[in-house]
């Protein structure tokens, strides 16, 4: 089996041939990964321009302690009239600053007395002026390709006049779950042997929560011939194919003998990792499977593990779980010579980050329940060992 460290440099070192991108309607791209980097085409602001309401002036002019109006300068207008000795000119939040100006005195630092205005306070000279470029500079480049699209890129490429940036496609990730004791959701349980599927709900969570398009499959039988026709389906439907359970070494895990069946590539099989051991990943193409255990708590993490880094993979995106230190809070009992992912309960205090295990129940990978909760992963490599309460660990944060 795999060093844990091995097959995340594996995966992150996987080449893909060709990535899908398109290019979408602005408000439509929000939670996409940009395809391609966005440069400014012109300086913002193109012209000095006023930040606030006020009076444009000649800095000299002030210690005159009274000025003569002259035009008004409304925003969104060319300035009719340029600023000379002795004259100021009104000019709004937004406007071009009129020539000969160099400095913008507030409204609140002034008092207007017929047709000119008196100094209360002065200014520094260029005060509440925009310089060109403030924003941003011709040719500069403002959002990376790679980025995940939020209201802040949105606004920019808004300002830039990008009606459709070319973004990666989301990836369609089909989702089914192995067992002849599985129940999907709303069907009638008539015997005591079935337990109700939640890996394929959970699974299509976290496709959705980081980035992909869900695909549901559902739950198959124990049968090699009902897998094998799934798989190859989903893999025609879809980029990445993520299943649940038939990875181990029992006499009904089929899952990891037809992978290699439908040609697939196995990039492992195999990482000494608490939970997951079984973990499978295979290529064919620019298509992947991944197949992962089949108790819950256990497919929950590998997912997190290995699933979302192939998400973002596909489109060229670098976002992942953070990975942060924290102070145990609680002593932590190191159970296997393995790299561990253990839940626990995380705060954030004082800048600082404390993890316990109140509530989190030990025993088998199947303890779905352990996610709940403000939860996050303690990561522990092979070579660590027990922990006390007060020491620095490293944690995986879910959000």
């Amino acid at each position: 089996m795999l060093h844990f460290d091995e097959s995340v440099k594996m995966l992150k070192d996987l080449n893909i041939d060709h990535y899908k991108t398109k290019k979408l309607y602005l408000m439509d791209t929000l939670g996409y990964v940009l395809a391609e980097d966005i440069i400014a085409d012109h300086n913002s602001p193109a012209f000095e321009t006023s930040a606030m309401d006020g009076y444009a002036v000649i800095h000299e002019d002030l210690s005159s302690g009274r000025l003569k109006i002259g035009s008004i300068n409304p925003a969104g207008s060319d300035p009719a009239e340029e600023v000379k000795p002795g004259i100021c000119i009104k000019t709004f939040t937004g406007s071009l600053m009129p020539k000969g100006a160099d400095t913008l005195i507030p409204i609140e630092n002034v008092v207007v007395e017929g047709d000119e205005i008196v100094i209360k306070e002065t200014v520094p000279k260029g005060f509440s002026v925009r310089e060109v470029g403030e924003n941003y500079a011709k040719g500069q480049l403002l959002i990376a390709k790679g980025t995940k699209i939020d209201f802040p890129q949105i606004g920019v490429m808004a300002g830039l006049n990008i009606v459709s940036p070319l973004v990666c496609e989301k990836p369609t990730v089909a989702i089914l779950s192995t067992g002849s004791e599985l129940l999907e959701l709303g069907q009638m349980q008539t015997s005591d042997a079935q337990i109700r599927s939640s890996n394929n709900y959970i699974l299509e969570a976290i496709v959705r929560k980081y980035g992909g398009r869900p695909m549901q499959l559902g739950c198959i039988k124990d049968d090699k011939a009902s897998i094998t026709q799934a798989l190859y389906q989903a893999l025609q439907k879809s980029d990445i194919v993520v299943t649940t359970g038939g990875v181990s070494v029992g006499d009904f895990d089929f899952v990891k003998d037809v992978i290699r069946e439908l040609g697939c590539e196995v990039v492992f099989k195999g990482v000494r990792i608490k939970p997951g051991q079984h973990i499978m990943v295979a290529r064919r193409g620019d298509k992947f499977i991944i197949g992962l255990p089949g108790f819950a708590y256990s497919a929950t993490v590998t997912a997190l593990l290995y699933v979302i880094p192939l998400i973002q993979k596909l489109q060229q995106g670098t976002n992942g779980l953070r990975r942060v230190k924290a102070t145990l809070s609680q002593p932590f009992n190191k159970r296997a010579k393995k790299t561990e992912f253990t839940a626990c309960n995380v705060v954030l205090e004082n800048g600082e980050y404390k993890v316990d295990f109140d509530d989190k129940k030990m025993g088998t990978s199947a303890i779905l329940t352990n996610m709940l909760g403000s939860t996050a992963l303690l990561f522990t490599s092979e070579d660590d060992t027990s922990k006390t309460a007060g020491e620095k660990v490293d944690i995986l944060l879910l959000d």
